[in-house]
Formats: structure tokens, sequence, C-alpha cells
């Protein structure tokens, strides 16, 4: 049983191919895909209407700062994973994991059960 098995995993990412393969990467870990959000607009829609648990966020969605999504997010507690090709160092990820585009089904799942073993120790 994986940690992820009926978490609803929100998917804010901008590029159609990166969410296709995100969306298959958490039903394989046995989550439940809301969205993908390829907009910040989408996201906030989201994210006002549906119950989350978790979170893999894309740094930067059509030139946008994801950062409004994540400090909703933040403000509730949902754990979140940062997805970027801008390197770890990107300003705005305090207290959350970071995984470097293109990663794999292993850094999707450790980040994710990272996010939510913290979020829980709170």
């Amino acid at each position: 049983m994986s940690p992820l098995d009926g978490k609803r995993v929100l998917v804010v990412e901008d590029e159609a191919l990166i969410a296709a393969m995100v969306e298959d990467m958490l039903v394989e870990l046995g989550a439940t895909v809301v969205g993908p959000a390829s907009s910040i607009d989408q996201a906030l829609v989201l994210v006002h209407s549906d119950e989350i648990d978790a979170a893999v966020l894309d740094v930067n969605i059509r030139s946008e700062r994801v950062d409004p999504i994540a400090e909703i997010l933040r403000a509730r507690s949902v754990p979140i994973v940062f997805a970027t090709g801008y390197g770890a160092s990107t300003r705005g990820m305090n207290y959350s994991p970071a995984i470097e585009k293109p990663y794999t089904l292993e850094k999707l799942a450790d980040a994710l059960k990272t996010a939510l073993l913290t979020a829980a120790s709170r």
C-alpha cells in the first residue's frame, strides 16, 4: 500500500505532455488527480472547489509564478511539491520539497511522501 493511495493530488502544469506524464505517475502511485490545471486561474478554481490532500506545482505557469496557489495551499496546511526546470534554489519553496524536471516516478513519489510526512509532523 502506497502512502498516496486515495490521496487527492492537485497538479498545476502548463506543458500538456508533462501534465499527462504526472497524471499517469500519480494514478500509478494510487492517487486521484485533481486537474491538471494549465493556468493560475484554472488552479484557483480547483483550489476553491475541490478537496486537495497534496499538490504538485510547476513553479512558472505561462510566465506567472505559482505563488498565489502555493499561499492558499500553505494556509490550509496542504503539502506541496514544486516541480521546476530552474534548479532547487528557486525562491518561495521554503519548507516544500522541489524536484527538477525531468523527473522520474521514484523522485515524484519520494518528494510527495516527504511532503506528506512533514505536514503530518507539524
